[in-house]
């Protein structure tokens, strides 16, 4: 018997090693491809979006919007279309977790700041305070680059409406005015058809390499689909 099994063990270990390569290549076809959900109003907490929003199921996407930049320069959708791109919402004043996210944006800008496919985009809530000499002020300080990350001010109501009707990541504040908000610490994914991927919590870094991970598969995606 052991004469019988050694003078077959080099067949046997090509036949385990040949199984191998098989089993793997037939999980990898019949593998799931990655997605990525399409996030609509309906499906998002009712405390972020606009009650106009809230029952919508189907074709969101972030509406148009006209903010100025750390430059003094006019950003639109136009500077960020065919791109996927972070959203968020901040103000350069704040001492809780403000500088967390930021420091998590600066992460992703790093991760790919050699990638033109991927940009980032930062709204103030607090327009009045944060003007253009203030918002470069904080962009010099927190090492961001200008041709990936804009930090955008400007009308407030418009700021306000892009925030509860389009991204879903503030709070309507209710008691100091129509257009009053408390932003969350939330990241929104944005594709490059303008639709919202994923949210994912900006104060934790677990959730911030979660991120970098789905813009890359985001990019598989997107690529198959053209």
């Amino acid at each position: 018997m052991l004469k019988f099994f050694a003078k077959y063990k080099y067949f046997a270990v090509v036949l385990f090693i040949l199984s191998a390569i098989i089993i793997t290549i037939i999980y990898q076809l019949l593998k799931p491809a990655p997605n990525l959900p399409i996030y609509q109003p309906s499906m998002v907490n009712t405390e972020l979006v606009d009650s106009t929003m809230q029952y919508i199921r189907k074709y969101h996407k972030v509406a148009d919007f006209k903010l100025i930049n750390q430059n003094g320069d006019t950003v639109t959708q136009e500077n960020y279309k065919d791109k996927i791109y972070v959203a968020d919402f901040f103000f350069t004043t704040c001492q809780t977790i403000c500088p967390i996210m930021t420091d998590h944006m600066k992460k992703i800008q790093e991760e790919f700041k050699d990638d033109d496919e991927v940009l980032l985009l930062s709204h103030t809530v607090t327009p009045k305070i944060d003007s253009v000499e203030q918002l470069r002020k904080y962009a010099d300080k927190k090492g961001v680059i200008d041709s990936k990350w804009n930090l955008v001010t400007g009308d407030k109501k418009q700021i306000y409406e892009l925030a509860r009707k389009s991204y879903f990541v503030v709070k309507n504040q209710g008691n100091g005015g129509p257009y009053d908000m408390i932003h969350t610490e939330n990241f929104a994914l944005i594709d490059n058809q303008r639709r919202i991927r994923k949210f994912y919590d900006g104060t934790n870094p677990d959730a911030i390499e979660e991120l970098i991970e789905d813009i890359a598969t985001l990019k598989k995606i997107q690529n198959s689909e053209e």
